[in-house]
């Protein structure tokens, strides 16, 4: 081939690869208005990034009850995206020597959180749970947030009729071991529990003599210049100008006044904006927080359920088992029950992040996911000519 035929042939993929990637933005913001004419929809936030093709597409749009629209400064709850954080600080303790995640948790925390934690078919296993297994849930622990209780009100029910309430971690812990029951032995299964992620955010707090959200400042926001992120009814971010939160919803009810919300901590009390998501994820990747060794160590995966692995604060997709049309990718990252989602394809060096804002988009955030990355994947093909 000589050297004009080359040159013209470059050209043209260039051309074919521009005008495919403008093609992929209309459809990306085509699929992301969809979402926004849903009825239960009001706000939404959307972060598409890849170094590979170029892309940085922010979206945020919807606006407060009172009309006010929502800008991409705007913070939203991140759920259970904060359970990755905590994870990270784990993490970072461990290579600062301070702790080590084969260790029982009954080695740092008090007599007072640790009796009657676990009691399992009359066998108390309270002071043999490891924090290893409180990050990737496969302690037994019960999980306070969602589970019904033995007697009484659930805990989503005190949420909601008590909903000026100021929760402190050891209340949670306490429900736990009150109300309800351990699922298995340590180690024996997995289930899915927010007690265990309360448990990691009140060793961190042992460990390094602050509170949580100072320490999530000092190591993760400050470093990051995440100036839009903070511990949301416990501080303040960094540029100290905090908006209005964005307004969450569950159906209809909308619930981001309310102060119970508190309880949601150590596993998903954050507030955050999806460009301060993808700095933090992408700086975990990097392996500016944490070592490829505990990176790794994060990402030693178990089944949690058909199509979906659990590792230490992280989750993993395998697409291929949830739609045949996308193919042999994953995602790797974190999501939550009001949509949010902070997820990297490594197959196309892709970042999505962002909330929906709505209890219901729960799952269904998944599959936007899924057509945003039907749109992408025509793209590798051509960049890799």
């Amino acid at each position: 081939m000589n050297l004009k035929i080359f040159i013209l042939l470059l050209c043209a993929s260039s051309i074919t690869f521009a005008q495919k990637l403008e093609n992929a933005h209309k459809k990306v913001d085509s699929l992301f208005q969809v979402q926004l004419k849903q009825e239960n929809v009001k706000n939404s936030f959307l972060t598409v990034y890849s170094d590979k093709f170029g892309i940085n597409w922010n979206y945020a749009e919807g606006s407060f009850t009172d009309g006010t629209e929502v800008t991409d400064q705007t913070p939203f709850l991140s759920t259970s995206i904060a359970k990755t954080f905590t994870a990270t600080l784990i993490m970072m303790l461990q290579e600062e020597g301070k702790l080590a995640v084969e260790n029982s948790i009954s080695q740092y925390l008090s007599a007072e959180i640790i009796d009657g934690l676990h009691i399992y078919q009359g066998v108390e296993y309270s002071k043999e749970v490891t924090i290893s297994q409180l990050l990737q849930h496969t302690s037994g622990i019960p999980d306070y947030f969602e589970e019904a209780p033995n007697e009484g009100p659930s805990f989503m029910e005190l949420l909601i009729t008590d909903s000026d309430k100021m929760w402190q971690p050891f209340e949670t812990i306490n429900f736990a071991k009150t109300k309800l029951t351990p699922h298995f032995a340590p180690g024996d299964g997995y289930h899915y529990s927010d007690t265990e992620y309360v448990l990691l955010g009140l060793l961190i707090e042992k460990l390094e003599g602050k509170l949580l959200h100072d320490v999530l400042a000092e190591k993760i926001f400050s470093p990051l210049q995440m100036k839009n992120s903070y511990m949301h009814l416990r501080s303040k971010p960094i540029n100290n100008n905090m908006g209005k939160l964005a307004e969450l919803y569950v159906d209809d009810t909308e619930i981001s006044s309310f102060k119970s919300l508190s309880a949601d901590w150590a596993g998903g009390g954050m507030a955050t904006t999806s460009q301060d998501l993808l700095q933090f994820h992408k700086a975990l990747n990097e392996e500016i927080l944490i070592t490829n060794k505990s990176l790794r160590q994060m990402q030693e995966w178990i089944d949690e359920s058909f199509g979906f692995e659990y590792g230490y604060g992280l989750r993993k997709f395998e697409l291929k088992k949830l739609s045949p049309l996308v193919g042999d990718l994953s995602l790797i990252g974190h999501s939550g029950t009001s949509g949010a989602f902070m997820y990297y394809c490594p197959e196309l060096d892709v970042y999505l992040t962002g909330t929906f804002n709505q209890t219901s988009y729960k799952k269904k955030h998944v599959i936007f996911m899924l057509q945003v990355l039907e749109e992408l994947q025509s793209l590798s093909n051509l960049k890799n000519l």
